[in-house]
């Protein structure tokens, strides 16, 4: 928790311009810490947590606008809303058996789901989208400030240190630790007469709903939430690829990772747009960010298998 107190000071630093990157690898944090819960120490492995994400962001936004509902309410009733769509969904999965790669494409078949919902459903503007009001002063009821106020980041900051804290519980509570071990062998945890639906589904619940409050703070951020912005398929990679990068099942790990990807992407678009002297022949190659972007996140993969934290904490321990 020091390191997060230490990144109370990053608005200070960091130039305004920057300010947008960082949030978003803030929002990229919370997301791969959720996704971890439910990936990680559960080891079902989600391939559609952009479900999870976008009832989040699409309850705040619709409140907002349709009944005037704050934005702090809102994240509650999101994570409420998103627990349960994660339990029924998760349920029906594990009572079916599906698990492994199976489990993982019924998670990708429902945020696919909702996304044609999200498009035809009249209430949410279809494929319009909606755009939360920009108030003409700040208001800490809305979640409105200053564009280059601090609180944009702050605010996110504190939500990632709660989801922080309630994983390192959750993975030293009695919960946590059965969770842990139907993960590791359900069989055998479950001839110990620990009660393997429970513990997965307090698991995903946790998950979904720390994934929701990302989403919903993603629509005050930007004002604005679609079908594309709220169950995409990169809003579910959005959530894996920091906690892979990371180290999937540590605490840690998506941390971590959310600092590497986070920015990484901006900073490769940047040198590309701008690049030195000798690299002026890749200026203006389209889609060239990209595939730079995925080459190192590839060689991360194969020289840290386990991830950054997981890598490190491994050759420590040895």
């Amino acid at each position: 928790m020091i390191v997060l107190a230490a990144l109370f000071f990053v608005p200070y630093i960091l130039p305004e311009s920057a300010q947008p990157v960082a949030v978003r690898t803030l929002i990229f944090a919370i997301m791969a810490v959720g996704w971890n819960l439910m990936s990680g120490f559960g080891g079902m492995f989600s391939f559609g947590h952009a479900v999870f994400f976008g009832v989040g962001a699409y309850t705040d936004a619709y409140l907002l606008t349709a009944f005037g509902v704050s934005p702090w309410l809102s994240m509650i009733i999101g994570a409420v809303l998103s627990a349960g769509v994660g339990l029924t969904i998760a349920y029906f999965c594990l009572r079916y058996k599906l698990a492994g790669s199976y489990f993982a494409l019924a998670t990708f078949a429902f945020a696919q789901m909702f996304y044609l919902l999200s498009q035809n459903l009249g209430f949410l503007n279809k494929t319009d989208g909606i755009n939360v009001p920009l108030l003409p002063q700040e208001s800490w009821a809305m979640l409105q400030f200053d564009q280059d106020s601090k609180l944009y980041f702050w605010i996110p900051l504190v939500i990632l240190g709660l989801a922080m804290a309630a994983t390192i519980y959750f993975a030293h509570s009695r919960a946590g630790q059965f969770a842990q071990a139907i993960r590791d062998d359900a069989t055998a945890a479950e001839s110990l007469g620990i009660k393997v639906m429970k513990y997965r589904l307090i698991t995903v619940a946790m998950s979904c709903a720390i994934t929701a409050v990302a989403g919903a703070y993603y629509s005050q951020y930007y004002l604005f939430v679609g079908p594309d912005q709220a169950f995409g398929i990169h809003v579910s990679t959005d959530a894996i690829i920091p906690a892979v990068i990371g180290g999937v099942g540590t605490i840690w790990g998506p941390l971590i990772g959310a600092a590497v990807v986070g920015p990484l992407s901006e900073l490769i678009a940047h040198l590309l747009r701008n690049p030195p002297p000798f690299l002026e022949f890749l200026q203006g190659t389209s889609g060239l960010d990209v595939a730079v972007y995925a080459a190192l996140l590839i060689v991360i993969v194969i020289f840290l298998p386990k991830g950054i934290y997981g890598t490190i904490r491994e050759r420590m321990r040895k």
